[in-house]
């Protein structure tokens, strides 16, 4: 998942046509996971803005980013249809974001597991969710 989305600037006036978080979404849509990385300080941010939280450039471009990063936090929510977990992700790139972590039991989730991004096609439509890269055996 690693690289460059685009050349630099291209698509900075289409990122604010159609609104940050619609590109976001519709990137997932076609099963790219994208996030925005700024062409003046070079940093890459979440949640998708079109202006740079870091120092302030309008002149942004959305990179693939790796896909892996470590569990910052993480809580189980319990409900009768079964539970699942919230955690705030630290992404190799440097932005933290919220997600999930699947692929094992929602207790088994602990601060400091490596994770890898993968996009979940739901019915009510694409959803950002990370697994376990370690060894839980």
């Amino acid at each position: 998942m690693a690289g460059s989305a685009t050349e630099p600037g291209a698509n900075a006036k289409q990122t604010q046509a159609l609104g940050a978080d619609a590109r976001y979404f519709a990137a997932l849509a076609e099963n790219r996971f994208e996030i925005p990385q700024c062409d003046t300080c070079g940093r890459h941010h979440f949640f998708p803005r079109v202006v740079c939280p870091h120092c302030g450039s309008e002149v942004l471009n959305w990179t693939v980013p790796s896909g892996r990063g470590t569990v910052y936090s993480t809580t189980v929510v319990r409900r009768p249809e079964g539970d699942y977990t919230v955690c705030l992700i630290d992404l190799a790139e440097g932005p933290r974001l919220m997600s999930r972590v699947v692929e094992i039991a929602p207790d088994a989730v602990h601060i400091g597991m490596a994770v890898q991004a993968r996009i979940d096609m739901l019915e009510a439509g694409p959803l950002l969710v990370f697994k376990p890269l370690e060894d839980l055996a």
